[in-house]
């Protein structure tokens, strides 16, 4: 007896749409029982918007996200995945509409959980050595599939979200950290090398931001010299040290604005700008709208949920 697979795949998928429209049925972020999880509902396409991922995974079963870093496209959709291991800021762009929302999971990085099983992989005798990626976008497999309907089904439930939640979460992460570009983020999460002290370096900018930081200083928390601090900075941000900090303060003041109702001069002022003209140039270069009309913009039609509770990262997400 043969198996339609492809069948198979269809009836999952319409599930997993099911059940995550009960888990979302207004637009925007909900929280789930899990803290470092929550699921994402759009009922209308987004133009191109500049972003900042806190580290983490991001599974869509319905609908097309794509992102654009450094000259490559990532697609994030009913078959793919996107994993970010360090917060870049790229742009990203949404299709849905009112009869076919975006639905999508998202799972904040718990770093001491990803990094146990990537050892454990590591330990059971996985082989490559592929150098690490700031972000991937990975195809879907079928045993990534199942354990995401499974998870998605638990979630139904109080009782089973809080018992069986947390181990199905660490079984998602052993499906990314053990598929097609498992090494790859395995390796990221290592942090070893040249990607590990640019990492100190980025955490470096998130905590210290609205701080008159140079590049000697960030230099020298990378235990780097400037010129190679430079070039190895930009091969995992795609941007330059003094483009990311700025980048890094205008992505906080925008959050300033939306989520707590401050005045641009005000959020300005917060992430270290101590001209305003300079602080609106900057922005309108960025988001391509003043403040005030970023925040508006913003507020109509892109869902911005809390921060994640004990994040060192500024994130749009």
């Amino acid at each position: 007896m043969t198996v339609d697979h492809g069948n198979e795949d269809h009836a999952q998928q319409r599930r997993m749409v099911e059940l995550l429209e009960a888990l979302a049925p207004t637009e925007g972020y909900t929280l789930t029982a899990l803290p470092q999880v929550r699921v994402l509902r759009s009922d209308r396409p987004l133009a191109r918007t500049p972003v900042l991922y806190d580290p983490g995974i991001v599974i869509v079963c319905q609908g097309v996200k794509r992102g654009y870093f450094g000259g490559q496209m990532y697609l994030y959709d009913e078959q793919h995945y996107l994993a970010v291991s360090v917060p870049v800021p790229f742009t990203m762009e949404t299709d849905a509409t009112p009869q076919r929302p975006l639905l999508a999971i998202y799972l904040h990085l718990d770093f001491a959980l990803a990094t146990e099983l990537a050892l454990a992989l590591d330990a059971a005798g996985v082989a490559d050595q592929p150098a690490p990626e700031s972000m991937v976008s990975s195809r879907m497999d079928p045993a990534l599939r199942t354990t995401v309907l499974r998870f998605l089904e638990a979630m139904q439930q109080p009782v089973e979200a809080a018992i069986l939640g947390p181990g199905l979460v660490r079984e998602l992460y052993f499906r990314v950290l053990s598929g097609p570009q498992g090494a790859t983020l395995r390796a990221a999460l290592a942090m070893r090398g040249h990607f590990g002290r640019i990492g100190r370096a980025l955490r470096r900018i998130h905590a210290d931001y609205a701080l008159p930081l140079d590049l000697a200083e960030l230099a020298g928390e990378a235990g780097m010299s400037v010129p190679t601090f430079h070039v190895h900075f930009k091969a995992v941000t795609r941007t330059t040290p003094i483009q990311y900090l700025k980048s890094t303060r205008l992505h906080q003041a925008r959050l300033l604005m939306v989520r707590q109702g401050v005045s641009a001069e005000a959020a300005g002022y917060a992430v270290g700008y101590a001209s305003p003209s300079q602080f609106n140039r900057e922005f309108k270069r960025l988001f391509g709208l003043t403040p005030a009309g970023e925040a508006r913009r913003m507020r109509q039609s892109f869902s911005l949920p809390p921060a994640f509770p004990g994040s060192g990262y500024v994130s749009s997400h």
